[in-house]
């Protein structure tokens, strides 16, 4: 049997009108954020919400992200505290996903929140994520559009690469500007930083005025969290300031000059979180057998989210 073939649309009027249509029926559609690529389906939908667990081997346990146009939106799903609309109104649109107490009446699919009572709601900055909003009129689940634990897509052909066949159509919006995924940052209490990500938790702090939380417990309640995640097929060491022979080495700065690959030549953070995913798939197809070796990347700023995603990348294989 012929798997089934997965569009490619163009982000335009046409192609985004035929992206809501697929997503009306239940499908599951593939669109650009400003962090990376999402898959796409009705998060009031059981049956599409669990096409994205089928679609990507993803486990139920891992609650999904709710993409909504505005924060009038969000206030209709979840329980928007002060302190959370504090950051909204700060950050949202952008890279910056809230998780906050899930109203008894949203209607969504409880596959979306995993059993919990708290959902992570983002608002995109996209233009073409929040024009796809827009055309659908509904919440978005949606998580980065791999399979799942793999290297998060930042063009359309990563998408194709890994769900080509298994969903229904990918609108290429071209590349991420940002690259890696949302930070999270936990409402239900106390803020605290669930998932280090594209917006700096310096910034956020400096909004609220104070330090954000550390999590307690091994309980998933966002998604990332996952020890081993962001893996490619070769084995990966981190802090690597001298390359062993059977490395591959990746740079940071002028300090790996020699470096075959790097994700900034001048150290320059905002520019190494845009290439992470893409840098992590050419030196997969690179590797041959031997190990991707990445040079130490400063804990500040994005930096954090970076090395969050590298140590799960590193991190030992289920």
């Amino acid at each position: 049997m012929q798997a089934p073939i997965t569009e490619t649309l163009p982000a335009t009027p046409d192609g985004l009108t035929r992206a809501a249509a697929l997503l009306a029926v239940g499908g599951l559609v593939a669109f650009p954020t400003e962090t990376v690529y999402g898959l796409g389906a009705d998060a009031r939908s059981d049956r599409a919400v669990a096409g994205i667990f089928a679609a990507k081997g993803r486990p139920r346990f891992n609650p999904l992200i709710v993409h909504l146009p505005d924060l009038a939106a969000a206030s209709r799903f979840a329980v928007v505290t002060d302190e959370a609309a504090r950051l909204a109104d700060a950050f949202w649109p952008g890279p910056l996903t809230l998780v906050l107490p899930l109203r008894p009446e949203a209607g969504l699919s409880p596959l979306v929140t995993a059993g919990l009572t708290t959902v992570a709601i983002r608002v995109p900055a996209h233009p073409v994520a929040q024009a796809l909003l827009h055309a659908f009129g509904g919440p978005l689940a949606a998580p980065s559009a791999n399979p799942s634990g793999r290297v998060s897509p930042t063009r359309a052909a990563h998408v194709l690469d890994g769900l080509a066949g298994l969903i229904a159509a990918v609108v290429d919006g071209g590349a991420c500007g940002v690259g890696v995924e949302s930070t999270i940052v936990g409402m239900d209490g106390a803020a605290t930083l669930l998932r280090p990500g594209g917006l700096p938790a310096e910034a956020i702090e400096a909004c609220l005025g104070g330090p954000l939380a550390v999590p307690q417990g091994g309980v998933i309640s966002a998604p990332g969290q996952l020890a081993s995640h962001y893996a490619p097929g070769a084995p990966v060491r981190l802090n690597v300031t001298a390359p062993a022979a059977g490395d591959l080495w990746i740079g940071f700065g002028p300090t790996s000059a020699d470096a075959p690959l790097t994700l900034s030549a001048t150290g320059d953070l905002m520019e190494a979180a845009a290439a992470l995913f893409q840098t992590l798939r050419t030196a997969d197809a690179l590797a041959a057998g031997r190990t991707i070796a990445f040079a130490p990347i400063p804990d500040h700023g994005l930096g954090r989210a970076i090395n969050d995603r590298l140590r799960r990348a590193a991190a030992p294989r289920p």
